[in-house]
């Protein structure tokens, strides 16, 4: 009988090693750079060409199909078993990491860096984990693959491409998220609100010349900027100061050529739990909503601040929950200027909820304000029997390592594990873990990320002996 956890040790400073080497790639969507085998820019690249030259090192097949995602392949058979992970990272979110976010630190037993819990080092871990089946030489009946993708973090089309031109797997599971068993995923949905053509401009004594905020719709915006032209400063600076102060949060007033610009540094997280950061453009965007704006300036904040009220979707009238959680809505990214502007809208919305009706209360909302409503991007929820195979043979493996119930959660983030006919999330964070993913100072627990290891090794070998 194979004792795991002896043989993920046996490998431990190769994975350390291996993970370090993955991490200071700082594999962000990167347009400026794109091109042909490089469809998300050359660090993606780098990052998806490092993950297959490993495997290749380590004596797997691997593909690349056309730089969206590649693949490492074990085994035979005509079954499938997929294994989905990603190797692209949210932008580092701000200079306020302890030890740089593309410089893998070790400390107390936390790994530090952009993408060490999302999901490189869930990434690390299925792969050492196949490893070890494989140097084990262990009868199998069917061929496993890794599936590597570099746009999980945007747009997904990298897995898209990738089943447009390989085979779907029978069954398999994404390392992108909680243990035990995620078996119910959210709907997801990203929009883009659009300001129609500008009013006249009217006189005022602030008018707002740039808004920004947010990189990523999947991200609750950690920093945000206004820039405004003042006739009067007046208390300006004294109340913003104030209302900084009563929020908790920090930020500068600095009077430039150009006019006055006012920053606000919130905190950043991941977009499936708006209220696990601050949303430093929605805290910019209600200060500047008190003030007597121009009417294309004042229409925008206006929108940003009754479309993002509540994190819940009450305000506007869109509310719902059931048994794989509340209804969210974030607003990720933020542009105005010249008298236009965008602002993104990510909605993650429970399984039992009529989506139809409410995306088209929030058209309407957004209409009031002279804005419509993109349609950028949208998954319809995703959900496997309790009774699956899949799901039966997870849950014997994961309660045999850990002497814990294998209960099913259901969340509001949207894994790889969606793509899949029969497919579920399956670690890496262990019950009562912290939330870091898209986060400064993001890590991973090693040595829990070792456990998982030798989880994903007998899950691995039990789906496809």
């Amino acid at each position: 009988m194979v004792n795991w956890k002896e043989e993920v040790l046996a490998r431990r400073e190769d994975l350390l090693e291996d993970l370090k080497e993955l991490l200071r790639i700082p594999s962000i969507l990167d347009e400026s750079t794109i091109e042909e085998g490089a469809p998300f820019g050359q660090e993606v690249k780098r990052a998806l060409d490092w993950m297959l030259a490993t495997g290749e090192r380590d004596g797997f097949k691997t593909k690349n199909v056309d730089g969206y995602a590649g693949h490492l392949e074990y085994g035979q058979g005509e079954e499938l078993l997929g294994i989905l992970c990603h190797l692209d990272v949210v932008p580092a979110g701000g200079d306020h990491w302890t030890y740089g976010p593309f410089n893998p630190t070790l400390v107390d037993g936390k790994l530090y860096a952009r993408g060490a819990i999302d999901d490189k080092g869930p990434t690390m871990a299925a792969y050492y984990a196949l490893k070890i089946v494989k140097e084990l030489g262990l009868p199998l009946s069917k061929r496993i693959r890794l599936i590597a993708g570099g746009d999980e973090e945007s747009d997904w089309r990298c897995v898209n491409h990738y089943f447009k031109h390989e085979e779907m797997p029978t069954l398999g599971f994404a390392p992108d998220a909680d243990f035990p068993i995620i078996n119910a995923e959210k709907g997801l949905y990203d929009g883009l609100l659009m300001q129609g053509k500008p009013a006249q401009a009217s006189d005022t004594g602030y008018h707002l010349v740039r808004f920004e905020g947010g990189e990523r719709p999947n991200m609750v915006p950690g920093h945000a900027q206004a820039l405004l032209r003042v006739v009067e400063l007046g208390t300006l600076e004294t109340d913003f100061h104030t209302y900084l102060e009563e929020q908790g949060l920090s930020g500068t007033v600095k009077q430039e050529t150009e006019g006055l610009v006012l920053d606000v540094n919130g905190v950043a997280a991941h977009a499936m739990e708006p209220d696990n950061g601050k949303n430093a453009a929605l805290h910019l965007a209600r200060f500047l909503n008190t003030l007597h704006l121009d009417y294309n300036g004042r229409r925008y904040i206006q929108l940003v601040t009754h479309m993002f009220r509540d994190s819940r979707g009450v305000a506007i009238g869109v509310a719902a929950s059931d048994e794989t959680g509340d209804l969210t809505i974030n607003g990720g990214v933020f542009r105005y200027a010249e008298e236009q502007g965008t602002a993104s809208i990510n909605i993650r919305y429970p399984y039992s909820a009529d989506f139809t009706e409410r995306l088209q209360i929030i058209k309407e909302a957004a209409a009031g304000y002279g804005f419509e409503l993109q349609t950028r991007t949208h998954m319809t929820p995703h959900h496997v029997d309790p009774d699956h195979e899949l799901i039966q043979t997870l849950s014997a493996v994961y309660e045999r390592h850990t002497n814990q119930p294998a209960d099913l959660i259901a969340i509001g983030g949207g894994t790889y594990a969606r793509s899949l006919t029969a497919g579920v999330a399956f670690g890496p964070v262990f019950p009562g873990g912290p939330e870091v993913a898209h986060q400064v100072d993001e890590y991973v627990n090693f040595e829990e990320l070792l456990l998982a290891v030798a989880i994903y090794a007998e899950a691995i070998y039990e789906l496809a002996k």
